[in-house]
């Protein structure tokens, strides 16, 4: 009796899986771009097996994730701001989030219409070899969405007027802001209160991780169906055109991480080919399902665990996802270059400035809007006078660009609450090195 009880934990470790999460994910993107290239040359199925099949099965990871989002931004945010002490505290970290978001957001910005003027990526580009695709439904949520940008607008949109709904749409700015009251007037609760009510939030938010450990068991699939979505919906030879465009796309994400965000990291004391490791599993799901949400709940968890308290990464991770855009940033000014130079017309130093200060504002808070990078370049396109037709030729291919932003956003996100740590002097350096040894165990 007692060799039988010995031998079966032995039996059952035996059963355990021995492909890790991240090599199941890439598994599923190799399978899915071999499956969307072979599905790109049989038109005839293509659509029917990507309506009927690929699409629901990768919308399904999506919803999974989005799911668990919202209380785990709600339940988190109010526990660790219950830890911050005071609204004092809590003020400071929140203005210093905002200043360098904004710092790195504007550099993301001008950066990409450096890129743009240099290599020029729509100069050349004939417009009859170029695909046409209908944008009417974000021109018309461009225009519903006019006079909804600036300051004032930014923080009315803010400030919800229910707080269920805004919950149910999953807009985080409104539950960010809610989630900041609550906390702070939860610290003024008599404790016989706050206790019993904390602990309840505490186990609602290790339960909403829980779930999300269980979610990401359907990553691998949801990243194949997506990813086999896009290769047969465009294929590779619709990008030839466009090559250049994303080309250039790319050079600037690249640029932008090993220069802006790798010294950035440098300064503040940490190694961003480190960060990179840590979060190699989310690079791989942002980029293939193009959504930064689907990450998020992973992304905050992580960055706890690599050292950064739990107040601060609840408060920046999530306000990253609206404030924080670096590959949404860099893209409007390359994407409004190319339109530009697409149609032969000149943007002088001037008018490139003002396209800055209009960007910086027209790039926040619109991350909640679909299609939202179109809308933010639809709006910028009709404030420099540019022919907004021109987004229609890139409308087509722009998912395979997106794969790249997305990731950027990841990276620009993943280091934020590093950064905020290490400048308010909160950041646990033994509890890192503890979690980067644990990762090499």
């Amino acid at each position: 009796m007692d060799s039988t009880i010995e031998t079966a934990p032995a039996e059952h470790t035996a059963r355990k899986p021995r492909v890790g999460l991240a090599w199941q994910i890439l598994i599923g993107l190799i399978v899915g771009i071999v499956v969307g290239v072979v599905l790109n040359h049989f038109p005839q199925q293509r659509e029917s097996v990507v309506t009927g099949l690929l699409q629901p099965a990768g919308d399904i990871f999506i919803r999974l994730i989005k799911m668990v989002v919202v209380p785990i931004v709600f339940t988190s945010m109010v526990v660790g701001i219950a830890g911050v002490g005071d609204g004092r505290s809590l003020g400071r970290i929140g203005l210093k989030t905002l200043i360098y978001f904004e710092v790195v957001t504007t550099i993301a910005i001008v950066l990409g219409l450096v890129l743009g003027n240099v290599l020029q990526p729509g100069t050349g580009t004939d417009m009859s070899q170029l695909g046409h695709t209908d944008i009417a439904r974000f021109q018309q949520t461009s225009q519903q969405t006019q006079g909804h940008h600036g300051f004032m607008a930014l923080l009315l949109n803010i400030i919800p007027d229910n707080i269920i709904t805004s919950m149910g749409r999953g807009d985080l700015l409104p539950v960010i802001f809610f989630s900041v009251l609550f906390g702070l007037g939860f610290q003024s609760v008599p404790e016989e209160y706050r206790k019993p009510v904390l602990a309840t939030f505490k186990g609602i938010g290790d339960t909403m991780f829980k779930v999300t450990a269980m979610v990401m068991r359907y990553a691998p699939i949801g990243v194949c169906a997506l990813i086999a979505v896009t290769v047969a919906s465009f294929g590779f030879g619709s990008l030839l055109p466009l090559i250049k465009l994303v080309a250039v796309t790319y050079l600037a994400i690249i640029l932008f991480v090993v220069f802006v965000l790798g010294v950035t990291a440098r300064i503040f004391g940490f190694n961003l080919f480190t960060l990179l490791k840590v979060i190699k599993d989310e690079l791989i799901i942002a980029f293939s399902t193009c959504s930064s949400a689907t990450v998020l709940p992973q992304l905050m968890q992580k960055m706890e665990d690599f050292g950064v308290p739990k107040s601060i990464t609840t408060f920046v991770v999530p306000t990253g996802y609206t404030f924080n855009l670096d590959g949404a940033s860099i893209y409007l000014g390359i994407g409004t270059l190319f339109v530009a130079q697409l149609y032969g017309v000149h943007l002088g130093l001037q008018e490139q400035f003002v396209l800055v200060l209009t960007m910086v504002v027209t790039s926040k808070g619109a991350a909640g809007v679909p299609g939202f990078m179109f809308v933010i370049l639809l709006t910028t396109l009709a404030s420099a006078g540019l022919p907004l037709e021109g987004l229609a030729f890139i409308a087509g291919v722009d998912r395979i660009m997106d794969m790249g932003r997305t990731a950027l956003n990841v990276v620009g996100n993943a280091l934020a609450p590093l950064v905020i740590a290490r400048w308010e002097g909160q950041y646990d350096a033994e509890k890192g090195k503890a979690y980067l040894a644990s990762l090499d165990a």
